[in-house]
């Protein structure tokens, strides 16, 4: 099938990945991993790499050696498919190139690649050699998958080639061509390709070997004839301990091999010793394999030759087998202690094993490879889904065809499971072809009880079914696609229910269809390993899950809904949580008197339950300070002093926590509070360790206000200081948390203001459309929780404003309530002639009786129409008999007889409402009557 990716999509994924922003779905998960590895280091896709080049050795023990009869074989078969194969070592760097058209050999040239350059992942970005070694896995990147543009003309598919005993990656077999002729095959190629050249590697037999043979028969030849004659041998150091392991290790790996042969080995300070590997028989008639050592190099004295059965960890089991001393004869092992040290320095025995084990012990080391890959690649995201996937990605094709996972719909949702016996939700699945009839991924199955996945399911132990076609159970789930399946290849099943913490979660499924073996007893084992940790892993990601739903639940119901009506100013929001989790960052926008509004933007320190808790804490107490309307810096001061009783709390409540663990969680918080009065286009703010709001003037301007640096919330003892800042109407005000301008300036937070400065610099932008710019600049889940408010400010002209200066003469109260008549009748609400006349009376005459000049009255005509008076006087007003009544809506207005001042000076006349918690502020009433809808519209 030809791939053909759609170059738009990735072109854009590509530029928004360079820009710092969500690229969603455009881009297959593999590939945007890579891409982020090379944007991490540092790489530019149009910067052109001059890759390292290396003369390859003339070594005839090479893998290139071992490989070239598969890749001759290939190449012809590959013959006129615009398509090339390449083989490359463990660092990336290529060894074997077939030529290929012309046009692919002049392409491939150009971007040098040739034999002798390499081609790691740091250094060009993700391809079909790198990104093999980078991840330990198959890959297949065509056209503008690639990071880089150099390799963007291009569609590779890599597969690792894996040493047959240790595991190990030792080079990586890739398809390449020119991205028109990508096609999803190349990978299957590529795989059935690495697989020869490993089954290469387990037979070969080299010229090499031929003459390490020749060095261990010279070596015994030189150490029987000095023997013979009596000569006295020179001897060096012994071989300690450390090299009696190295060459047991090395010993048991030629046995393990299932194969005769020679081996060098190196040991420390330069010395080399030969290994020479025979097939025995012992007495019990056994054979086995028998492995002797030699050094050529020089004579050393060895210490005690260790039994067979010590000497090695593959020793035959419960039976003496005999020994090979020499190359011409076989004598039993004596019995009885080890030898004292000797100075025989010819070839002695190091370890003898039984045949087959080479098979079994290339087999555990790949099931060891696999289980190390699944710690490492299982389990790297706090997802359901992404951890299912991940435990199939790792599963085929080394160790099944296809492998599926099947999870209760309440595990999804980070539910505890009730009861598995339902219908599962299929979580994932892998395959190395389509046309599988297996269930497709979401589908809803309900197995019978019949099947191998139900009987996991109830027994909570796995089920195997060496043959499908003859499991009568499994067929009854659904005949006709069980039919279907076993035409499509699918032979054998491995099914294991998904157990953690005591608690099913759900099943896994193994198939095999292109592998020709069955499943056996000894992989029951190894999916019982698999699944185990992928358990532990999909269980933890539920309880993330869960956590994290109700932490949201909570804070979604803390935050604001919507933001209140009000004319002041157009406002618009955004908020992001952090990907680790909820956090405590808030806003607001709370109306006022006189028309004026509060902008609160804040951050709580932390994330999770208890910063939501705190962060609705102090927005409630926010919302109840500024209904008192107490001054800027008041606001804060008052917020500040309730952390500090949090603190208070939070340490009692703690003591015997804290004295058991020895930690202690601290509440931190930062707010930034900001006040505009549209009848005078004037902006008070004040900040406690909150970064300063950006300001875009209708010009497009760009500024970032002054104002005093207040400590975070909390700390106590510095009073925090205002600014006043005069607004154009039409103007941006831009309230942010730290996570914005520490995601775009990748935590350098002048980057990130010189960053969002330039972001904001545009001219005629509505709030919202300023938000979606911004939604541009950040990540689907960001490191930290992002709230952003952006207000529009707007003026009342002089003709919605009146006011009067109010002599301290009771004779003068006709003539303001005539002139405040006049101008109602001027502004057509006649309506409300007679109880605005009520209140202007009572309102002027209580200034002047118990006030003090200078005493003013205002009337606001806004979506309300409010009456204002306010006064000079220091002096508070007792409570009002009955209930309380100085609420902002409340209609009634009571009068102030004379008290005594409680001594707080006037700070300077300011508009609002009166607040006799804070006898500081200028006497004021406020009453607001709601127009007819032609007039509050």
């Amino acid at each position: 099938m030809t791939v053909r990716p759609d170059v738009a999509a990735l072109s854009e994924a590509h530029e928004r990945l360079l820009a710092d922003t969500p690229v969603g779905s455009l881009v297959r998960d593999p590939v945007l991993a890579s891409w982020r590895r090379c944007r991490s280091l540092g790489l530019e896709p149009d910067h052109h790499v001059d890759l390292p080049y290396q003369q390859d050795p003339d070594d005839a023990y090479s893998l290139a050696d071992a490989a070239r009869p598969v890749l001759e074989t290939l190449g012809s078969r590959l013959s006129g498919l615009g398509v090339t194969v390449l083989l490359s070592d463990e660092r990336a760097q290529l060894l074997h190139r077939g030529v290929g058209d012309s046009v692919l050999h002049r392409y491939l040239d150009s971007i040098q690649v040739a034999p002798g350059f390499a081609f790691p992942e740091e250094i060009i970005g993700n391809n079909g050699v790198g990104t093999v070694l980078a991840t330990r896995r198959p890959a297949f990147v065509t056209g503008r998958e690639h990071f880089t543009d150099q390799l963007g003309g291009t569609a590779c598919a890599g597969a690792p080639v894996r040493d047959p005993l240790s595991g190990q990656i030792i080079g990586v077999f890739d398809l390449t061509g020119l991205s028109s002729h990508a096609d999803s095959s190349m990978l299957t190629v590529a795989l059935e390709a690495a697989r020869g050249i490993e089954q290469r590697l387990l037979q070969r037999v080299t010229s090499r070997e031929r003459a390490l043979l020749q060095a261990f028969h010279e070596a015994r030849r030189r150490t029987m004839a000095n023997e013979g004659v009596g000569a006295s041998v020179p001897a060096t150091k012994p071989l300690d301990r450390h090299d009696q392991r190295i060459l047991e290790e090395s010993a048991a790996a030629l046995i393990s091999s299932g194969r005769t042969g020679l081996a060098e080995v190196r040991l420390p300070r330069g010395r080399t010793a030969v290994l020479l590997c025979r097939p025995v028989t012992s007495s019990c008639g056994v054979t086995g394999f028998a492995v002797e050592a030699a050094l050529p190099a020089g004579v050393l004295r060895r210490l005690a030759p260790a039994a067979p059965e010590a000497a090695s960890p593959v020793a035959v089991p419960c039976r003496r087998p005999a020994v090979v001393t020499t190359p011409q004869m076989a004598t039993p092992a004596p019995a009885g202690p080890p030898a004292q040290p000797s100075a025989c320095t010819g070839p002695w025995l190091l370890a003898v094993g039984e045949p087959g084990i080479g098979r079994l012990a290339v087999r555990a080391r790949e099931r060891l490879g696999l289980l190390y890959d699944a710690g490492a690649c299982v389990g790297t995201t706090l997802d359901v889904t992404r951890t299912a996937e991940e435990l199939t990605e790792v599963a085929v094709p080394r160790f099944a065809d296809f492998a599926a996972v099947d999870l209760p719909v309440a595990v999804l949702l980070g539910e505890e499971p009730i009861r598995v016996d339902g219908p599962l939700r299929r979580a994932a699945i892998t395959g190395v072809h389509e046309g599988s009839y297996l269930r497709a991924a979401g589908d809803l199955i309900t197995y019978t009880a019949s099947t191998p996945q139900a009987r996991s399911l109830m027994s909570e132990e796995p089920v195997l079914e060496p043959e499908l076609a003859k499991a009568a159970g499994w067929v009854a789930q659904d005949p006709v696609r069980g039919e279907k399946i076993l035409d499509a290849g699918v032979h054998s099943l491995i099914t294991v229910p998904m157990l953690a913490r005591g608690t099913v979660l759900g099943v896994v499924s193994f198939y095999r269809s292109q592998h020709q073996e069955p499943f056996e007893e000894d992989d029951l084992s190894l999916a019982e390993e698999l699944v185990a940790r992928a358990a532990l892993c999909i269980d933890n990601a539920r309880r993330f899950t869960r956590e994290h739903a109700v932490a949201l639940a909570l804070q979604r119901s803390l935050l604001p809904r919507g933001l209140p009506t009000q004319h002041a100013v157009e406002a618009a929001h955004r908020y992001l949580p952090a990907r680790s989790g909820v956090g405590g960052d808030w806003f607001d926008v709370i109306p006022l008197s006189g028309a004026r509004v509060a902008l609160v933007v804040g951050d709580v320190v932390g994330h999770g339950l208890h910063a939501a808790a705190t962060m609705g804490r102090l927005r409630t107490a926010v919302h109840n300070f500024s209904s008192l309307d107490l001054a800027v810096d008041e606001v804060l001061t008052q917020l500040d002093d309730l952390v500090g009783q949090l603190h208070l709390d939070q340490e009692e409540a703690e003591t015997g926590s804290r004295e058991e663990t020895g930690s202690h969680e601290l509440i931190g918080a930062s707010c930034l509070y900001a006040v505009y009065d549209p009848t005078t286009r004037c902006c008070t703010l004040a900040r406690a360790g909150h970064p300063p709001p950006a300001l875009v003037l209708p010009d497009g301007t760009v500024e970032y206000l002054e104002l005093p640096a207040g400590p975070p919330l909390g700390l106590g003892g510095q009073p925090f200081e205002t600014a006043e800042v005069e607004v154009p109407e039409g103007s941006l005000l831009v309230l942010y948390t730290d996570g914005l301008i520490k995601h775009v300036g990748n935590r350098d937070v002048e980057l990130g203001l010189d960053r969002l400065r330039r972001v904001l610099a545009h001219r005629g932008r509505t709030p919202e459309q300023t938000c979606r710019v911004l939604d541009a600049l950040l990540p689907a889940h960001p490191a930290d929780d992002i709230a952003v408010l952006v207000a529009r400010t707007k003026a009342l002209d002089a003709g919605q404003v009146a006011t009067w200066e109010v002599p301290a003469e009771p004779a003068v109260v006709s003539r303001i309530r005539a002139e405040a008549i006049a101008r109602l009748t001027q502004w057509g609400l006649e309506e409300l002639v007679f109880t605005t006349e009520l209140t202007v009376s009572e309102l002027v005459t209580n200034a002047i009786r118990y006030g003090a000049e200078p005493i003013t009255l205002r009337l606001l005509r806004d979506r309300t129409l409010i009456c204002e008076v306010s006064d000079g006087s220091s002096t508070s007003p007792p409570p009002a008999p009955g209930p309380h009544h100085r609420r902002r809506r409340s209609r009634a207005v009571h009068g102030r007889p004379a008290g005594p001042a409680l001594g707080h000076p006037v700070r300077r006349p300011r508009q609002g409402h009166l607040d006799r918690a804070a006898p500081h502020a200028p006497v004021n009433a406020s009453f607001t009557c709601y127009r007819q809808a032609a007039v509050s519209a």
